[in-house]
């Protein structure tokens, strides 16, 4: 199966293994729940899926690569007690407690979290030291005397022989005790990822050329090369952040992440064209509903490859538009709830605004210390916390300088703000909506009965960033031609999803 497909498969068993009784009991007991056995090449997500996992179930994760684990962390370092057996005294060996379980013991108490997963990779690779008690702890979830906490679910990974010459063998005993997973690369299942990630176009555009480049792991006499999603992954971060910094990107610095020489000349090649791309057809003016004729000639007559770069550019420089508003939009919802909850507190006779502000302010950077602590918050909602923090330090400022009368009117002066960011958010949505609109006119006009609309629907609808942002502005040209393709219902599942927000407080402020 794909990643996406594996990890449907863990989050349906987590989902059932963290079911309680009425009583509060797990239905399926702790010692009959088996440990998730991920098997898969490297490189292919298998650790990004569970920090995925663990956010959209709220829950802890705690990771560790039981290749950096000798016997001694894994289960404790042994010391002598003296004990009575008989009516005689006997030197007796225990174990200190494992590395790994006072770890998620440290996660509980420093993040609050009571439920998690306990995530180890390269399981099938330790050292032959530890092998023997890695197969006690697959069957009895115990590192030396200690249990793996009540309302934690293990979670292992592990690479095919094939791969690591270090991979030990299970036996069947041992495999009758695991639910496995198997796992292979699979491109389409991985840019519903890369999009999330704002992976870098020209990585997307030229995968869609070359998919065969995706993943690739050969041995040759010069040793192996390789290619793998993670490298893809990691070479996008940098290119934007080289990008940022106007450093070249050439060769040598994608030969350092894709490491099969034939696939990182192509790439760096095509990079250089992508750029090109990017100076001639001039993306900003297509956005802006500036386009010349002779951009448009050039865009009806160029080759399909070069058609998918261009679509791959006004794809990327729209969704920024796009992204930016829900990021905004993300903050905006959490600032109203955060006035919500203040409005009661501001009621009260003598309440001091300015220390309230900064005890919500506290609140919130504990809130999001234990979600980064745990790996239960996403990367979008520690962004969108830590904004919300800004915003509040900004509203105290406010606060502070103009001295409100009482709690009622600092309230007020606080909903003058919060509806001054509303208006200014709508202000960008509405921008960014007629950036969107300018694409799908472009696109109508230039390939009027080619299959480049096809592919900017089907992309728009996978990039979560413009599924969330249509779903909540609309679009008109993508309804229409969401419909005319034959994906109109599909998205009207999705736009019936969204949460509506209301982002008026007159209702809060008039309660009593």
């Amino acid at each position: 199966m794909n990643i996406r497909q594996a990890k449907t498969q863990i989050q349906n068993a987590m989902t059932a293994y963290f079911t309680k009784d009425p009583f509060g009991n797990y239905v399926i007991p702790i010692e009959q729940q088996r440990p998730v056995f991920l098997m898969g090449p490297p490189g292919i997500g298998k650790t990004a899926i569970m920090e995925q996992i663990a956010t959209e179930l709220g829950v802890g994760l705690v990771s560790y690569s039981m290749t950096h684990h000798t016997r001694q962390s894994a289960l404790g370092l042994p010391f002598i007690v003296r004990k009575t057996y008989g009516g005689k005294e006997y030197d007796v060996s225990e174990y200190t407690m494992s590395e790994i379980i006072a770890s998620v013991y440290d996660l509980m108490e420093d993040a609050g979290v009571k439920e998690g997963i306990l995530f180890l990779d390269e399981i099938n690779c330790v050292s032959e030291t530890l092998a023997p008690s890695m197969l006690q702890f697959l069957q009895y979830k115990i590192f030396g005397r200690h249990k793996v906490p009540d309302g934690w679910i293990v979670v292992t990974a592990g690479n095919p022989p094939e791969y690591n010459n270090s991979v030990r063998e299970f036996d069947i005993v041992t495999w009758d005790r695991l639910k496995r997973v198997d796992v292979e690369p699979d491109f389409d299942a991985w840019k519903e990822y890369a999009y999330s990630r704002s992976t870098h176009p020209a990585v997307m555009t030229y995968l869609e050329i070359k998919k065969a480049d995706f993943y690739q792991v050969e041995t040759t006499v010069d040793g192996k090369r390789f290619v793998t999603a993670r490298g893809w992954s990691d070479l996008s971060d940098m290119m934007r952040l080289y990008e940022q910094h106007k450093l070249k990107i050439d060769e040598n610095l994608v030969g350092q992440y894709l490491q099969n020489r034939k696939i990182a000349k192509d790439f760096a090649v095509y990079y250089d064209l992508f750029n090109k791309y990017r100076s001639d057809y001039q993306v900003d003016k297509i956005l802006a509903g500036k386009a010349d004729e002779s951009i448009q000639d050039r865009a009806r007559n160029a080759k399909f490859d070069e058609r998918l770069s261009l679509l791959g550019l006004l794809l990327d420089g729209v969704t920024e538009h796009l992204r930016a508003v829900c990021s905004v939009e993300s903050a905006q919802t959490l600032l109203m709830n955060a006035l919500r909850a203040l409005r009661q507190e501001l009621n009260q006779p003598g309440a001091d605004a300015s220390g309230l502000l900064d005890k919500q302010i506290q609140q919130q950077r504990k809130e999001l210390a234990a979600g980064r602590r745990a790996s239960s918050m996403s990367r979008e909602d520690q962004a969108a916390r830590e904004r919300l923090c800004a915003i509040l330090e900004d509203q105290r400022a406010l606060v502070m300088q103009e001295r409100p009368a009482d709690g009622k009117a600092a309230f007020a002066m606080l909903k003058g703000d919060f509806d001054r960011r509303v208006k200014e958010m709508r202000k960008s949505a509405a921008e960014a909506g007629k950036k969107l609109s300018n694409l799908f006119r472009f696109c109508g006009e230039v390939f009027p009965d080619g299959q480049e609309l096809l592919i900017l629907v089907t992309e728009l609808t996978l990039n979560p960033h413009c599924a969330r942002f249509i779903g909540r502005y609309g679009c008109k040209e993508y309804y229409e031609r969401n419909k005319e393709l034959l994906f109109y219902e599909r998205q009207q599942e999705i736009i019936r999803k969204m949460e509506e927000l209301d982002w008026n407080l007159d209702e809060v402020q008039n309660e009593d």
